[in-house]
C-alpha cells in the first residue's frame, strides 16, 4: 500500500501523541474531520495501523534485562506447537522464525539475571526446543520505530 503526506502526517501526529481524538487530529492538520476518520479506517483496514493501544515498558514493571534468544527446535511438527507454548510464558514479548543455523529469534525480559536463567529454563522445557543460544541487550540506542518506514513509503 502506498502512502501519502497526509497519511504520513496523521501517523506521525498519532505517534507524538497517541491519545489525540480524530476531532483534535483534523484541527491540527487542517483537514476535515471526515477525511481524518477515513484515512484511518483506510490504514487500518489495510493492516498499515495495527493498534491504538499503549505502548508498555516493561523495566517500569521491574522486568530491567531484555535478552534475544535464539532457539533450534525438531523440525518434525513445524514452528506452530512450539511457538504456542512459547506464547503461554509471560515473559516472551515475541517470536520470529528466522533463517540460518537457528530456527526461532525470542525477545525476552526478566527481572534480573537469574531470572533470565529461569525463563531461559521454561523456553529449554518447551516440548520441541534442542538448544538455545542468548545475548543479554545492555541497551537500545534505536527502539523500535516505523515512522521512517511510513515516511520512505510515501508516494
Amino acid at each position: 500500500m502506498t502512502v501519502d503526506q497526509l497519511d504520513v502526517r496523521l501517523v506521525a501526529l498519532l505517534e507524538e501523541e497517541p491519545r489525540i481524538g480524530v476531532l483534535e487530529c483534523s484541527r491540527r492538520l487542517n483537514v476535515a474531520r471526515g477525511t481524518v476518520q477515513a484515512r484511518l479506517d483506510r490504514l487500518a483496514a489495510r493492516g498499515v495501523i495495527t493498534g491504538y493501544g499503549p505502548q508498555i515498558d516493561p523495566a517500569a514493571l521491574g522486568f530491567d534485562v531484555t535478552a534475544f534468544v535464539t532457539l533450534q527446535i525438531r523440525q518434525v511438527s513445524g514452528h506452530d506447537p512450539v511457538a504456542d507454548r512459547l506464547a503461554l510464558i509471560p515473559e516472551v514479548l515475541e517470536v520470529h522464525t528466522i533463517t540460518g543455523g537457528h530456527d526461532m529469534l525470542c525477545r525476552v525480559v526478566a527481572r534480573s539475571n537469574a531470572d533470565l536463567q529461569r525463563v531461559i529454563d521454561q523456553i529449554v522445557d518447551v516440548h520441541g526446543v534442542v538448544r538455545t543460544e542468548s545475548v543479554i541487550a545492555l541497551d537500545t540506542p534505536v527502539p523500535y520505530r516505523t515512522l521512517p518506514l511510513v515516511k520512505a513509503a510515501q508516494r
